[in-house]
């Protein structure tokens, strides 16, 4: 385990991770091989093999680990409701307490998995066992790309004609009408808990956008704007403070991620039109370097919550 700084760190991912065949490769790998495969993880890694390289979050665990954190991974349903989703992270996070020892985690969740994260705290008693969230690229306010999608013909109907195959309702949960539901529901109480909440939000020019998002990136533009390719500014940002009853009223920090990223980009993953900017990171040769600039901006996260929360 590396040096205590500060609470342990879990990444927490969004809706329909896109390494979900990597991710379930792993894991059936280690029921069939058990502690053999795991030793060959551990094997690799203490002889420099970075085996998060292809992981949702690129090359971020191991970068904070590199520098003294103790991070895990998260593996939440891929695409199903919010509390379905809430609940696995729940699991995971208590399992996470039991294995370290730690009364508490730091929450770094990206997408969707900010609002499985706020779930969790707030209707599934984890309250007192999470320090922090931070959420980057999260859809607070939900997303009118989920809208447009829901609305379209046959668009509800045919989510849950899917699901019958893969469960696909955490799509709903994402609309901006659920997520207005959601955070009047759960405002009281997350602005009485002792969580420290903070917000990175992030967005690009459409030249820039992943090309597979930039159909969702007109969308979001035309009805809130500024946005990463899923989610705009906007929502992201949240809301500047949490009333309460009795009139308590927390502060939610909101900063905005210091390179322009996209909501592919945000985890760590560099895409070729990054070539279409200027400057040094968009250059056809400054992958490596764009994506060291993310994982830097991981860094700083985790060394202001060491300070603020220092082990």
């Amino acid at each position: 385990m590396a040096t205590q700084r500060t609470y342990p760190i879990v990444l927490a991912h969004g809706i329909a991770r896109f390494d979900f065949l990597r991710e379930s490769f792993k894991l059936k790998s280690q029921k069939l091989f058990g502690k053999v495969f795991d030793d060959i993880l551990e094997y690799l890694m203490k002889h420099g093999v970075k085996i998060d390289r292809l992981h949702y979050f690129r090359g971020i665990l191991s970068h904070l680990e590199d520098h003294d954190f103790d991070v895990h991974h998260t593996n939440v349903s891929y695409a199903k409701s919010l509390g379905t989703r809430a609940g696995d992270l729940k699991i995971q996070i208590n399992n996470i307490l039991s294995s370290t020892g730690a009364q508490k985690v730091h929450i770094i969740a990206h997408s969707m998995g900010g609002l499985d994260s706020r779930f969790m705290i707030a209707k599934l008693g984890l309250a007192g066992s999470v320090a922090s969230l931070t959420t980057i690229g999260t859809p607070h306010l939900g997303s009118s790309f989920a809208d447009f999608k829901l609305n379209e013909k046959g668009g509800s109907e045919l989510i849950a004609k899917l699901s019958r195959a893969i469960d696909l309702r955490g799509a709903e949960d994402l609309s901006r009408e659920a997520c207005a539901k959601f955070n009047s529901s759960v405002q009281s109480v997350e602005a009485a808990n002792e969580v420290f909440y903070q917000t990175y939000s992030s967005w690009e020019e459409r030249k820039l956008i992943f090309t597979f998002l930039q159909p969702a990136w007109d969308v979001i533009e035309k009805a809130e704007g500024k946005n990463d390719g899923l989610v705009s500014v906007t929502s992201q940002r949240w809301q500047e403070e949490l009333v309460g009853d009795g009139g308590k009223v927390k502060k939610i920090v909101q900063k905005e991620f210091p390179i322009p990223a996209d909501h592919l980009n945000e985890v760590g993953w560099w895409d070729l039109n990054e070539i279409h900017g200027s400057g040094p990171l968009h250059r056809l040769d400054s992958r490596e370097e764009y994506e060291a600039e993310i994982k830097k901006v991981y860094l700083e996260i985790a060394e202001d919550l060491a300070r603020r929360f220092p082990g």
